[in-house]
């Protein structure tokens, strides 16, 4: 069974020298920068200006300007059907992305033969593969190298890297403007131009460890996880600024990733310390419950038919499945021969589960029917963030897979 400690395992750094720079980390002023766009909204599937965002069918004020009204106010998923894939995406290739961390590499799977088709080289460190919102590249994000390497899906091929200081993770604001940076050894959000990188505002934040987010329905905010402080933050969209912080109620907290429920109300957080999720009321922002779900809970998918969420408890080698309706865990899928399944993503026809294993160097593909390994393959060191696509929805808003 993997043993970890609270110091992030994701470099190849030791535990004692990772803590010392975290210290050092924590002692700096934040300084980075941020601004984005994305102006595609007729590929991306903007319904007519007569469709009203779930905010506003709830009552509430309208969605975040420019924001693509949610095709069903009772369901944020609803554009992520099984096989309904954007005309933008349709004719890419299928193919599953994998980062390799310690091999500073992208290898690339046929979903088809579950083979490595291709070993892509990229920068150092990469830690997550990230769909733009407009679903035209991925983007490579190579942490320690500073830059994000893009990938162009109808091809397999790589670009030239783009200048971005400490990407370790990357989301986009539903309007499409905006590309957000979760420069997470800078301890800020830097907002950026969505299609040049360019910085448009830094936001420098007081926690340690900024990884993953999610956004409200109505996209006018968002909240990030800390996970070397075990805190939480809420996050205005427009505003760009922080609006609230909170200290998650456990002794060494880990939170790692962050995902709306498809009811568009209920937040799930993945802790990796408290072996679970905390689940949150994001409008009120009140301090959340803890649902054991094993050890190491790590990363959330939600099912093509909006009703179940996987999580990943990467320190069991497991994959817990949660009924959303309900919020009563109802599965839990034991890998064969144990693993350390961490992030990942569901196939476009939904039947398939994947998710790297981060400390075995190898990938799972994992049948969602019935939870049964279909697939172990053998990828670089390290593998972390992977991205399957292309994947239905009309825009994503990033890590390896968010869409509306």
């Amino acid at each position: 069974m993997i043993q970890f400690s609270r110091k992030s395992p994701r470099t190849r750094l030791s535990g004692v020298r990772r803590a010392v720079l975290w210290a050092a980390a924590g002692a700096l002023l934040a300084t980075a920068g941020c601004s984005g766009g994305g102006d595609d909204l007729e590929a991306a599937g903007r319904q007519p200006h007569g469709h009203t965002s779930q905010g506003a069918a709830r009552g509430v004020p309208q969605g975040l300007p420019g924001m693509p009204p949610l095709l069903d106010p009772n369901d944020v998923y609803a554009a992520d059907r099984p096989n309904a894939l954007s005309p933008v995406v349709r004719n890419f290739p299928s193919r599953v992305y994998v980062p390799n961390t310690e091999s500073d590499t992208v290898s690339v799977i046929d979903p088809k033969t579950y083979k490595v088709i291709e070993t892509i080289p990229v920068g150092n460190q990469p830690q997550h593969v990230v769909p733009s919102w407009d679903l035209k590249t991925l983007w490579v994000n190579n942490d320690r190298g500073h830059t994000l390497t893009p990938i162009d899906p109808a091809t397999g091929k790589a670009g030239k890297p783009v200048d971005v200081h400490d990407p370790y993770n990357l989301y986009f604001t539903p309007d499409g403007k905006y590309a957000v940076v979760m420069a997470s050894m800078d301890r800020e959000l830097v907002f950026r131009d969505a299609h040049t990188m360019k910085r448009k505002k830094t936001v420098p934040v007081s926690c340690l460890g900024v990884n993953h987010a999610d956004f409200s329905p109505d996209g006018r905010y968002f909240i990030v996880s800390c996970e070397f402080s075990g805190e939480l933050l809420k996050v205005d969209t427009a505003k760009m600024q922080v609006i609230g912080q909170r200290k998650l109620p456990f002794d060494g907290a880990m939170p790692q990733d962050v995902k709306i429920a498809s009811d568009g109300r209920t937040w799930y957080i993945a802790d990796m310390m408290a072996d679970g999720l905390w689940v949150l009321d994001g409008d009120r922002f009140n301090e959340p419950w803890l649902m054991p779900t094993g050890k190491g809970a790590h990363g959330l998918y939600v099912s093509r038919d909006s009703k179940s969420m996987y999580i990943s408890n990467r320190g069991e080698g497991s994959i817990s499945v949660l009924d959303l309706a309900t919020r009563k865990l109802v599965h839990k899928w034991e890998l064969p021969d144990g693993g350390s399944p961490d992030m990942g993503g569901v196939s476009a026809d939904g039947k398939v589960l994947w998710l790297s294993g981060r400390y075995n160097s190898e990938v799972y593909a994992i049948d969602t029917t019935d939870g049964h390994q279909i697939a172990r393959i053998p990828v670089g060191a390290g593998p972390h963030g992977l991205a399957v696509y292309p994947q239905p929805g009309r825009y994503s808003l990033g890590h390896t897979g968010i869409f509306r």
